[in-house]
């Protein structure tokens, strides 16, 4: 049995790593793992950036990935608590984004301010325990290649957008996209789709 199966196995050293690791009553790693355990153990690529104002709520028990020559924006949360977040290459993650894993973000994508991609729910089904004491329930969500989000859109756990894809501002994205699709609203719905035939976008009635 491998170190990581003893901690899970064991719930009095569970607590005690979990400790360790994480400030109590909060989602945020310890400095120690911030200094010496996460430069180390996740993967950067080359030329990848990290603003200083950015808040990095990332922990060593799931994996957190940036892609060579992509950026995240200041005062931008990463959480990856829950589940991994990667993000490929030559991604931009704009100003105050909020990414709580499982989140997959492909190459070239860009994401404008004030984005929520949250691949978490709060389980909510006992009405005697207040809703933060029931656990949490994840669904990963995948941004394809090359697609565009607008300002202030909301991506909710489970959904895929497919490639080339432009979700407009302030949408909120419930199910899934298909490729090379404009989409808008809430709940966001294609408005546009490309013709590979035509090689035009044409609207969708």
């Amino acid at each position: 049995m491998g170190l990581k199966e003893k901690i899970k196995s064991n719930d009095k050293l569970k607590k005690l790593v979990h400790w360790s690791i994480l400030i109590p009553k909060q989602t945020r790693p310890r400095l120690w793992i911030k200094w010496f355990v996460n430069p180390f153990y996740h993967k950067k690529g080359k030329g990848a950036r990290v603003r200083p104002r950015t808040r990095m709520d990332v922990v060593p028990w799931n994996k957190f990935e940036l892609g060579s020559d992509s950026t995240i924006e200041d005062f931008s949360a990463i959480n990856n608590g829950v589940g991994d977040v990667v993000i490929g290459d030559r991604t931009k993650i704009g100003l105050s984004n909020t990414i709580i894993g499982p989140v997959t973000i492909g190459n070239d994508i860009r994401l404008a301010q004030n984005i929520t991609v949250s691949g978490l729910n709060h389980d909510y089904q006992d009405v005697h325990q207040p809703i933060h004491e029931q656990g949490v329930s994840t669904s990963e969500i995948v941004l394809e290649d090359n697609s565009w989000l607008g300002a202030n859109v909301v991506v909710v756990a489970g959904v895929t957008i497919g490639k080339h894809c432009i979700v407009a501002a302030g949408s909120v994205v419930t199910k899934d996209v298909p490729p090379y699709s404009v989409v808008v609203g809430n709940p966001a719905r294609v408005i546009k789709q490309y013709n590979q035939d035509t090689k035009t976008w044409e609207k969708v009635k």
